[in-house]
């Protein structure tokens, strides 16, 4: 075993686990991932203890960070609710310890990557910042003067949640109009279909990449051949970057933040994404031309972002 202390953090989703051995500069040492058994809470927390345990082999370990899709509550020790895990007021922080024999920290998914960008990221030269993951939803974090927000309860900044639509789109929480059912993932493959299923000659390459079957199109696809260049493609990004960008606006007007930093998978799109978002922050803006306002960048840690940020809030606990 190395003479080397560092802390393990795990991004615990619907489907895998990913762990990674963190050092204190935000450097992943060692990496693994394993099937997530979502149905069954116990077996979750065996196979994260398994995958801990895989990744000490070779490293001191001081602490354990985990990110996980759920509304945790504001001490970091239990998960009241987890949409893709079976998890109901899971005390999940005393069963890990007790597997572990480790310091455990709980921490949200998106909470984590936007404390990992900030730390080692996008976003180490700001104080305040917000950051939006675009993938399926919509995931947010805060970081006010360095400090992670976490609201009274626990379960702050779930920006996907504020409702810009009354009476629109039935979303996955239940409600309608929520934000992230116009500017994530979903509603640009929603889009996409739509015009697939249309017959315009405009969605003639958008058809090629899913073999005439709307429903097979993806959001990989409509990114894809917005990078070729395909003109309804690049269309679609700037729609959803203007959802994204007014949405943005709203926030800024609660938090004022100095940057804003955009992460997921619909982000890898770049300049087809952030600039018409970019566009529409700027003329949504209140007071717009006589304030400062905030920068836009796109998350570098990729979907190690959680992981390391996991760790790293691990450490300071541990610390």
């Amino acid at each position: 075993m190395t003479s080397l202390r560092a802390t393990i953090g795990l991004d615990i989703g619907g489907t895998k686990i990913s762990g990674g051995v963190i050092d204190a500069k935000g450097v992943i040492l060692a990496q693994s991932r394993r099937d997530t058994p979502a149905h069954d809470p116990a077996a979750i927390i065996s196979e994260a203890a398994n995958l801990t345990r895989e990744l000490s082999a070779e490293h001191k370990i001081d602490a354990v960070g985990v990110a996980c899709a759920a509304f945790i509550d504001r001490s970091g020790s239990t998960v009241y609710f987890s949409p893709n895990l079976a998890w109901r007021d899971e005390p999940l922080r005393e069963r890990l310890e007790a597997a572990l024999q480790l310091p455990v920290t709980i921490e949200n998914d998106a909470n984590a990557a936007a404390w990992g960008e900030f730390r080692f990221g996008a976003a180490v030269d700001a104080a305040d910042m917000v950051m939006l993951t675009v993938g399926t939803g919509i995931g947010g974090g805060v970081v006010l003067d360095g400090v992670l927000l976490h609201g009274a309860f626990g379960v702050a900044a779930e920006l996907g949640h504020m409702r810009v639509v009354p009476g629109g789109f039935r979303c996955g929480c239940g409600n309608r109009g929520c934000w992230e059912m116009y500017a994530s993932g979903t509603a640009l493959v929603r889009e996409a279909q739509e015009l697939v299923v249309s017959g315009s000659p405009l969605a003639a390459r958008l058809g090629e990449l899913c073999g005439g079957d709307p429903g097979a199109l993806s959001g990989p696809d409509v990114t894809r051949a917005a990078v070729e260049g395909d003109p309804a493609a690049v269309e679609l990004l700037a729609d959803l970057g203007v959802w994204i960008g007014e949405g943005l606006a709203s926030v800024a007007a609660i938090l004022d933040p100095e940057l804003i930093v955009l992460g997921g998978g619909v982000s890898e799109a770049g300049a087809l994404l952030i600039d018409p978002a970019a566009g529409a922050f700027h003329r949504n803006l209140t007071g717009r031309g006589y304030r400062p306002e905030a920068r836009f960048a796109l998350a570098s840690l990729g979907n190690d972002a959680g992981m390391i940020g996991a760790a790293n809030l691990a450490a300071q606990v541990d610390g």
